[in-house]
């Protein structure tokens, strides 16, 4: 891989590289996105924070993305459903620079905002987003680390800013995590989420949680990616790979 862009914050090192057409940004070593506009699936993770649009695609009309990183989910999103407006939220500002100048996060539909997604959250006072996407992300000792638990009371608030039929997806480390989430421990959110499913995809140990409002088949998610040529397992130039089960 080539080295396109360095900076060195104190003790942070950001790199954005180049794998062929793809863009890679690293942030002390930890992968954090990774796109390319030629071949807007990967077969990474990033597909399977995009993949739970398509349970409902003609209802995700707004977006919320915590935790922009490079922003490549938003390029997916934007490549494939148009929303009317995708909101990214991202504490770090070198990322937000990267998202536009490297990866090209620059569409009239995205709004970026430089701000603690904590805060940001507990504050909005605006109308409800279709699907949320929690990928909350910082790193310790060169391992990526969620920076928000998943427990009851975050859950919550970000149910309130979730339209009535809407969809929650969360980033997960590793299995372990997805495991400690509140859905699983808490009757009222279980209710509040009827179908909850697990997406991962091979070489990687992110384990992606989708809670959708209302009961929905993982038949439903296969039919809706049929439609597209590149997201369709079934024509051999797909390169989306991934898994689902129910929670």
């Amino acid at each position: 891989m080539a080295l396109l862009w360095f900076r060195q914050d104190g003790a942070t090192r950001y790199e954005v590289r180049s794998a062929g057409n793809a863009r890679r940004l690293y942030t002390n070593g930890v992968f954090h996105s990774q796109y390319n506009p030629r071949q807007p699936v990967s077969g990474s993770v990033w597909d399977l924070l995009m993949l739970p649009a398509f349970f409902a695609p003609r209802e995700v009309r707004r977006v919320l993305v915590l935790g922009v990183g490079g922003g490549a989910v938003i390029r997916q999103l934007n490549h494939f459903l148009a929303p009317q407006r995708i909101v990214g939220v991202e504490l770090n500002p070198v990322h937000l620079e990267v998202a536009r100048r490297f990866f090209g996060v620059r569409a009239a539909n995205v709004s970026l905002h430089e701000a603690d997604a904590l805060r940001w959250v507990r504050q909005y006072r605006g109308p409800p987003f279709d699907l949320i996407i929690d990928d909350l992300f910082g790193d310790a000792d060169g391992e990526p680390r969620r920076v928000v638990a998943a427990d009851g009371r975050w859950l919550r608030r970000l149910g309130r800013l979730l339209a009535p039929d809407g969809t929650l997806v969360f980033n997960f480390a590793a299995l372990a995590e997805l495991q400690a989430c509140a859905w699983f421990h808490e009757e009222t959110l279980r209710r509040r989420y009827p179908s909850a499913f697990r997406l991962t995809a091979p070489q990687y140990e992110n384990a992606i949680a989708a809670l959708l409002s209302r009961p929905t088949p993982t038949a439903r998610l296969r039919r809706q990616l049929a439609a597209w040529p590149d997201l369709d397992p079934a024509r051999r130039s797909c390169r989306l790979n991934y898994r689902i089960r129910r929670l």
